[in-house]
């Protein structure tokens, strides 16, 4: 597919994109405190709606996985975070607003839909919340209190079934775990054990030497050990795995860049890595047998 030029129609810089699950329509968030709602086919795009209600700059947009109705979260410097709901074809409205955060809200992350409708969100107040619908409608709240004390700028959440369970036997238990970046310059694991979220790492992952930027959980499709990704202020990009719980993690730096790393991002199949960098460049990387890992193009 040829590269398309997409007008936003944004009146300031442009934060974040994000595609919907069935790569119809890009969700985008600005400083000029609107998402827009870009309808995208092979050869044209279109407006189709801007969704106003926050009063600061959005910083991130995700799309809830399409079970659950056409929903988009939000998150903003005001400090709050937005669940907008579609009703009518490009009609959106506010279908829940969280201000359980006393500073900037600056990342949000869905859970796995095998886990229900589930949102992690994390603020500079150095806190993570994780909101989880219920069936009446309404929503309960558990909390990672100073996840990251100096603010929390990154969540991903971890593939729902455990490492190795294609090669198990019995159950496939469903795991509720979460990646955090901050300005702490760590990277720490968390995992939920009767309705109290704990570190799952310990120490907290630490080989940057500046912001963390990004984290973001490979999907493993059973494969027998898990993977995280980490993107820094520093220029660097780090590939920290583990095999079965409780082992250590192990850090691998796969690039420093020269400048810093803004966003790092799986494909589906948990092979491919897409690093965005700020020399404008977006790169994409695969691991080799031998472990090295290579780059594969430049976007």
């Amino acid at each position: 597919m040829p590269s398309q030029k997409i007008e936003s129609g944004h009146q300031d810089t442009v934060h974040d994109v994000a595609m919907d699950y069935y790569g119809k329509r890009l969700a985008t968030a600005s400083s000029d405190n609107t998402i827009k709602i870009i309808g995208v086919s092979n050869s044209a795009s279109q407006h189709l709606a801007t969704l106003s209600g926050h009063q600061g700059p959005v910083w991130q947009v995700a799309w809830a996985h399409p079970k659950f109705g056409s929903l988009l979260a939000t998150c903003s410097y005001d400090g709050r975070v937005i669940i907008w709901k579609e009703g009518t074809q490009n009609e959106w409205s506010q279908a829940h607003v969280f201000d359980d955060h006393k500073s900037s809200v600056n990342c949000i992350a869905w859970a796995p839909y095998e886990l229900g409708l589930c949102l992690a969100c994390g603020s500079s107040d150095g806190n993570i919340s994780v909101f989880t619908a219920k069936s009446d409608g309404g929503w309960d709240l558990s909390c990672i209190d100073q996840a990251h004390q100096v603010g929390v700028t990154s969540v991903s959440w971890a593939p729902s079934t455990a490492p190795g369970a294609l090669f198990g036997s019995g159950l496939l238990e469903s795991v509720q775990k979460l990646a955090s970046g901050g300005c702490d310059n760590t990277v720490k694991v968390w995992k939920l054990n009767n309705g109290v979220w704990k570190m799952d790492c310990f120490p907290a992952l630490q080989m940057h030497s500046d912001w963390v930027r990004d984290v973001a959980w490979a999907p493993n499709l059973g494969l027998p050990k898990s993977t995280i990704a980490s993107a820094s202020e520093d220029g660097s990009v780090i590939i920290w795995t583990v095999g079965k719980e409780g082992d250590q993690w192990d850090g691998k730096v796969l690039k420093n860049f020269g400048a810093p790393v803004w966003r790092v991002s799986w494909s589906l199949t948990g092979n491919i890595l897409a690093v965005a960098d700020g020399t404008n460049n977006v790169t994409l990387w695969k691991e080799a047998v031998d472990g090295d890992w290579q780059q594969v193009t430049i976007v």
